[in-house]
């Protein structure tokens, strides 16, 4: 087949694919093509151009990337973000301490001077895409070794990111998709003076903490609010006092009207990462090997921190952003391991891979396709037991600072001692500051229990092939590290930030090279990322077969879907407002949104997850909602859409027809937790806060109107 011909047949199968309105989630510069006319007739009244567009301000304007991780959007002219309050969560940690604790009692910023800069967070806008896929793969050939093509691959992006950088006013980011048959770069401007403007409490902003995470009926304000700033001529700027608010090219009205079953929904945001493509044999191994050993390393790591964060506030708020993390994935991977087993999805998978391993040997394809299931399977046969090993690993440099500081303040360490004289005291006060700050975030009696338990863990049930000196050490000591790691915490320099200090002075390679935790540590590293000629070889045998797979499922038709995956650029998932079917857990007439008083009835005094402000259950008590309850009296609190949005979606807007803000997306149901790998029209669903319920927070709960008073407000 020719590649015009494989062109067209990619793009009818695009076409084809619109009846399934709420999955997918799709480029912007792809709207007015494949997606406006299916969005209309389900009630958008924008243009394409009004969402998508490089010369005038539109939709994608307002959207943007929130500290690498999640995402947010200008809901003022003058610079102020919306976001979820678990994507505040590090930064509102950051600027609390047990005398202001705001992450626990809320805050609101009286004046924009009064807002708080956080040490390290920024915003990144996105400003245009572009298709660069012709221009890569003519450089590519069939006869080119993996390493060969990304060699090749490397070099032609890091050319497009140059030239259209404009000299470093822009980030440029050359992004692989569909396996690496399609290639797109994407321009981005980034904001580095990014300021806390408020947030509700904990008991609010995280109303009913891991027990309600992935569940519905859901009941939890989770918004934060920040302010992007610039200098004087709204370009990016380290952080002064003098920057001024930006002055964004577009901010979301937001609309009090409210909201209605089967009524338009759109989300844009930066969805992380989905596996829709993923082959049978990886959900084989994520069920069976890789997410079981997540979850219980995630768990012990967990209750380690747990015990130190109860008894100290200092501590709670160290650990706070980090145990919240590791609690949402451990969740996660738990529901996705009862999600993907109910549904049989590999069984579903194994099918058509068949169907497809049948094209593939048709004698025009059998020389590319033919061996392509057969190598997969062969790759994830062989690497079943490796994936358990690697999770063990993996979480425990997710939980423990030690288990990974041969890559983090060792790393700067051993830097410095490499370096000469002169360049030491260029270094200097920049070392110093990280020392200070691992030191101020760092509980060490925690740190030791995270470590120990996590390697004893490891040593127990990794299986395949440990760590060498921790197996010989996990032997010799009677099945257990605690004595090791109590030892190495006594020795090491890395326990101690007079120590560490002391060494800043007198520097030596070889005594860090020799320190206990950094020579565990970088054992632990270096075994991780071993690779032998096999594991290479069948690596890259993985890789181009992964890569044939998913051409070939394109070319053939017999993939379920057409769209990429997603990889944490900027995309638009449409649906609708959509119900559960009903649910006495929820007091709402129809399971598709929850209400104050229902937040109410799970009031649990002095409960870590389900306590409420008192003035929070007055508010209801008295009906005193103002201006934002619904119609029907009740003050709304979440709602349900049918909209297709994964890790990396937080924080995202919900909007209307018009284009305006009607909620905030926040979670998925576990229900539906295999809707990475594959998307369950009838079970998929998103959880937002209605926007009325933040404006009454803000307005009504905190007394901070003025911050209310800054937005465009349709009623």
């Amino acid at each position: 087949m020719t590649r015009m011909k494989s062109t067209i047949v990619a793009f009818m199968l695009f076409i084809g694919f619109f009846v399934r309105a709420d999955e997918g989630m799709w480029f912007l510069m792809f709207i007015d093509r494949l997606n406006h006319r299916d969005m209309q007739k389900m009630g958008l009244q924008l243009s394409a151009e009004e969402i998508y567009s490089i010369n005038n301000s539109s939709l994608k304007d307002a959207i943007v990337q929130f500290n690498g991780g999640c995402t947010a959007e200008l809901i003022s002219k003058d610079g102020l973000i919306l976001t979820n309050h678990h994507c505040g969560y590090d930064a509102i940690a950051e600027l609390s301490s047990p005398e202001n604790d705001y992450l626990t009692n809320g805050w609101w910023a009286k004046t924009k001077a009064d807002e708080m800069k956080p040490k390290s967070l920024f915003v990144r806008f996105f400003v245009r895409m572009d298709d660069c896929t012709k221009r890569i793969l003519s450089k590519l050939n069939d006869n080119m070794s993996e390493a060969e093509r990304d060699k090749t691959i490397k070099e032609e992006t890091n050319a497009i990111e140059k030239e259209n950088s404009e000299g470093g006013k822009y980030v440029v980011s050359v992004r692989s998709f569909f396996q690496g048959n399609e290639y797109y770069f994407f321009v981005y401007q980034d904001f580095k003076d990014v300021r806390l403007v408020g947030t509700p409490p904990s008991s609010i902003g995280k109303f009913g903490g891991d027990t309600d995470n992935w569940e519905w009926p859901r009941h939890t304000g989770d918004f934060s609010m920040f302010r992007v700033y610039g200098d004087a001529n709204g370009q990016p700027a380290e952080y002064a006092k003098e920057n001024v608010p930006l002055k964004p090219r577009h901010h979301l009205p937001v609309n009090l009207k409210g909201i209605k079953e089967g009524e338009f929904a759109m989300i844009l945001g930066y969805p992380g990462r989905t596996n829709r493509w993923l082959p049978a044999g990886g959900i084989d191994q994520n069920v069976k090997f890789a997410y079981p050993a997540w979850v219980e390393a995630s768990k012990t790591s967990m209750d380690a921190m747990k015990k130190y964060m109860d008894k100290d506030d200092a501590v709670r708020l160290n650990y706070a952003s980090k145990y919240a993390g590791i609690a949402n994935y451990w969740k996660n991977r738990q529901g996705m391991i009862d999600a993907l087993t109910e549904f049989n999805t590999a069984k579903s998978k194994a099918v058509n891979e068949a169907k497809f391993n049948k094209w593939a040997n048709k004698k025009e394809n059998k020389d590319k396709y033919g061996r392509v299931v057969e190598t997969i399977n062969t790759y994830y046969s062989a690497t079943n037991e490796k994936s358990r090993h690697d999770n063990y690993l993996q979480i425990m440099f997710r939980g423990s600072e030690y288990a990974r500081i041969a890559r983090t303040l060792g790393a700067q360490l051993e830097a410095y001692a490499a370096a000469d004289r002169d360049k030491r005291i260029q270094m200097y006060d920049g070392v110093s500051n990280a020392v200070d700050d691992f030191f101020s975030t760092t509980y060490l009696a925690a740190e030791r229990d995270i470590l120990v338990d996590g390697l004893n863990l490891y040593a127990s049930k990794a299986g395949y092939k440990l760590v060498p000196t921790i197996e010989d050490i996990y032997t010799r000591n009677n099945n257990s590290m605690a004595s090791y790691v109590d030892a190495i915490f006594e020795t090491s320099i890395l326990t101690s930030s007079k120590k560490v200090k002391a060494f800043l002075e007198f520097p030596s390679v070889d005594q860090l090279k020799n320190d206990p935790l950094m020579k565990l540590s970088g054992d632990m590293i270096a075994h991780i990322n071993q690779r032998s000629e096999e594991s290479t070889k069948l690596q890259n045998d993985f890789t181009k077969s992964y890569r044939q797979l998913v051409d070939g499922m394109r070319m053939s038709g017999l993939s379920p879907i057409t769209y990429p995956d997603a990889n944490s650029t900027l995309r638009l998932t449409y649906g609708k407002v959509s119900a559960l079917p009903a649910d006495k857990r929820n007091d709402a007439k129809v399971n598709y949104y929850t209400t104050l008083q229902g937040t109410i009835k799970k009031y649990k005094p002095k409960d870590e997850e389900f306590d409420l402000p008192k003035r929070l259950i007055e508010l209801n008590d008295k009906k005193d909602f103002g201006e934002y309850a619904d119609k029907a009296g009740y003050m709304p609190v979440n709602f349900l859409t049918d909209n297709d949005i994964t890790g990396g979606n937080s924080g995202s807007p919900v909007l209307n027809g018009k284009g305006e803000l009607i909620g905030l997306a926040f979670d998925g149901n576990i229900e539906a937790m295999a809707g990475d790998v594959i998307f369950d029209s009838k079970l998929q669903k998103t959880i937002n806060v209605d926007i009325r319920y933040v404006l009454f927070i803000i307005d009504k709960y905190a007394g901070a109107k003025h911050i209310v008073d800054e937005m465009t407000i349709i009623r």
